[in-house]
């Protein structure tokens, strides 16, 4: 008897036996001949409400990355820690993140996807809610405690996104992909929000560790509820030509065939050779590079920045005023959803007329968003209303790449290799990106104060002189995109054919 919820999902006609539904890796490829019949019909409601839950589990995710920044200059007063020593807080997470996140890929691409990402919700909601009770005296367990967040969240980013992607088809794909990835600039303002408010109103940071818990337990109960056990996977014949309502097989033979299994090490080979995987990955490093060493510093910078033109006073107490987190937290959320929603729109415009649309969109962002964060980091001394506004212009810029990026990855990389192309490109971009920029931030910063006289125009030039590296970074990263573009079609058509 046939599975009705798989049906309803992939929209088959004809349906394989139960033995022969394709839930692993190794998947069955399915042929009655060299047609096989496909429904139009449009995306059934579960699958809407599946990436609702997975939205909402992303905004979580996010929310509980972006905790210490919007606290941040009160845990380095708590801790008693430098430049350089608060930078590391935010590079343990990431190196964790990044290091968990291949083994999640390779777990998610032949083991339940549903029973990972519950058990990583359970896990990062726990520890994040166990590091609310640290003492001054344990700092270390403080640090130990945000790798262990890392870890779980890791899983969560390297499977949600495939999941997404096997529930809808190419158009509709973007769409969702859009919105589940407007998600990450929403969690992440409202990270610094929660943090921020928490500490106002209780007048001690702890708070800010003791909601997002309280979130992902719904998160948890939702999953279970509503996430069907068994989340169905596209095969290579989902990808095929579609023609007059039909998908076109090229079989080799009448009958069923089998995807050829693949080890781990035989996928990063031939992801080695995919050379827009290759150049997209290195521009999306180049983009976390600059959105760790924002999403880190920002708030203390502009804080510094605030004292030396003698708006604030300097903060001598554990509880300092928290608006620069507040600030931007608003602007993180606005231009991330309006970033995203702007590049979706302009790639499913720009296809249209250009098949190297999406890699020339990132490209053109990367180069505009470093010319607005250098004029910020060159008027932030005079003038904190203009170095606001240019951080806006940068942050936007920069959201208008996250969708845009993943749907490359989505169609150059053949189905069956995505999670472990996600968990690459996870563990290139984070360990070169923002699981180094905040720690060179900070290292750098601290460099400079120690070669001149202890002061707050001191302090104030030491991160501004640091902070040129994102800059020079974000170019980089314009230019490798650039060179995807030039790969872009070929490997586009050899996903297509595998």
């Amino acid at each position: 008897m046939q599975n009705p919820a798989a049906h309803e999902n992939t929209g088959l006609q004809t349906q394989p036996p139960p033995e022969e539904q394709n839930y692993g890796a190794t998947a069955a490829h399915v042929g009655q001949g060299p047609f096989v019949s496909v429904s139009r019909n449009s995306p059934a409601k579960r699958d809407y409400l599946i990436s609702a839950v997975l939205c909402y589990a992303n905004l979580i995710n996010f929310m509980d990355w972006f905790l210490v920044p919007g606290i941040l200059l009160e845990i380095q007063k708590y801790f008693e820690l430098s430049d350089g020593d608060t930078g590391l807080l935010h590079t343990v997470f990431i190196l964790c993140y990044m290091l968990a996140a291949p083994i999640f890929g390779y777990l998610g691409d032949r083991y339940n996807r549903k029973i990972i990402l519950g058990g990583a919700i359970f896990f990062w909601s726990g520890v994040t809610l166990g590091s609310s009770f640290i003492s001054e005296l344990y700092y270390w367990i403080f640090f130990l405690s945000r790798g262990l967040v890392g870890i779980g969240t890791a899983s969560y980013s390297t499977i949600a996104p495939t999941i997404i992607a096997d529930l809808f088809e190419e158009g509709k794909r973007t769409t969702m992909l859009s919105i589940f990835y407007i998600f990450i600039p929403v969690g992440s303002g409202l990270g610094y929000v929660l943090a921020a408010s928490m500490a106002d109103v209780t007048g001690d940071w702890h708070w800010a560790f003791r909601i997002t818990p309280c979130m992902g337990g719904l998160a948890l109960v939702l999953l279970i509820l509503l996430v069907p056990h068994r989340t169905k996977r596209r095969t290579a014949a989902h990808r095929a030509l579609s023609i007059s309502g039909t998908i076109r097989v090229a079989a080799e033979k009448p009958g069923v065939h089998r995807t050829a299994k693949t080890t781990w090490c035989q996928d990063v080979i031939s992801l080695a050779k995919n050379w827009s995987f290759v150049w997209s990955s290195l521009g999306l490093t180049a983009m976390a590079f600059v959105t760790g060493a924002l999403g880190m510093w920002v708030p203390l910078f502009l804080y510094r920045a605030q004292v030396v033109q003698g708006i604030v006073s300097p903060c001598l107490q554990e509880s300092c005023d928290s608006s620069n987190s507040l600030i931007f937290g608003g602007i993180t959320i606005g231009t991330g959803i309006l970033g995203v929603i702007a590049g979706a729109e302009a790639a499913r415009r720009l296809r249209k007329i250009n098949n190297k649309a999406d890699p020339l969109i990132c490209a053109t962002s990367m180069f505009i968003s470093a010319l607005c964060l250098y004029i910020a980091l060159m008027v932030a001394q005079t003038n904190i209303l203009s170095t606001f506004i240019f951080i806006a212009f940068g942050e936007l810029f920069l959201s208008v790449n996250w969708a845009v990026v993943t749907d490359i990855l989505l169609y150059v990389v053949t189905p069956r290799r995505q999670s472990t192309a996600i968990a690459l490109q996870i563990l290139v971009s984070h360990l070169l990106g923002d699981a180094s920029s905040p720690y060179l931030i900070g290292i750098i910063s601290n460099a400079i104060q120690g070669k001149n006289a202890h002061s707050f125009q001191w302090s104030f030039w030491s991160m501004q002189y640091s902070f040129i590296v994102c800059a020079f970074v974000g170019v980089f990263g314009g230019g490798f995109f650039l060179l995807t573009s030039f790969y872009i079609e070929e490997d586009r058509k050899e996903a297509e054919r595998l």
